[in-house]
Order: C-alpha cells, then structure tokens, then sequence
C-alpha cells in the first residue's frame, strides 16, 4: 500500500504548469496532510531554465506539512540527475518528477533517496 496519495486535480494542475513552463522547467514544493498531497507552495525568487530549477531555500517557510518538491523534466525523462539526487536529500520525504508530454501517466516518485516509490492518484 502506498505511503503517499497526491490529488487527481492537483496533479493535472502540475501538468499544466509544466506545460506553460515548456520549455523550461517548472518547481514547486508539495504540501500534505495525512499522506494526501493536496497543495503546491510556490517560493519566491525561483528561477527555472531549460536545464534546471534554482529554488531560493531561504525563502522556504519552516512549515511541517511541506513534505517534499515537484518539478518538470522537459527532456520527457523522469528519473533525476545527481543535482536532484542532492536537492532530495535535503527538502523532504517525497519528490515528483514530471515529464514531457506532462500527461497523468508521465511521472515518477521518489524518495529522499532517490529510489523510486508508489504515489497513489486519488
């Protein structure tokens, strides 16, 4: 059974935003309750680019229920890079990546770790 749950409305919305952002990146932080992600939390002086999402930690609230990030893989490939590896080892317990096309099947899950866990849609 799935740790995590993420909100079948929030997850679309990432996929538009991600398809806004094209061909940059598109990061957020995600906020739960109960294992149900339900909210991004947007950090002011984010910069995004098409290889990257610089996130201005300073600017990340101390708030309990931010429990990890999402961001855009405009490549289409939804496994992270050493420099993701790194970001989630230090922002949370759960991280998504989406990827190009951004559609609901086009995303993976990942722990702090960077092993790949189940994120069930509801």
């Amino acid at each position: 059974m799935p740790l995590w749950k993420i909100k079948r409305e929030l997850l679309k919305m990432i996929m538009e935003a991600s398809k806004s952002s094209y061909p940059d990146e598109f990061g957020a932080f995600l906020r739960a309750k109960h294992g149900i992600i339900y909210e991004l939390v947007m950090l002011p002086g984010t910069l995004s680019g098409g290889r990257s999402v610089i996130y201005n930690l300073m600017m990340k609230p101390i708030d309990f229920t931010i429990v990890g990030s999402v961001h855009s893989h405009p490549s289409g490939v939804p496994l992270p890079s050493e420099a993701d590896l790194r970001m989630f080892s230090r922002t949370g317990d759960v991280h998504i990546i989406v990827a190009y096309p951004y559609t609901l099947t086009s995303w993976k899950a990942y722990n702090r770790i960077g092993e790949e866990i189940d994120v069930k849609v509801i």
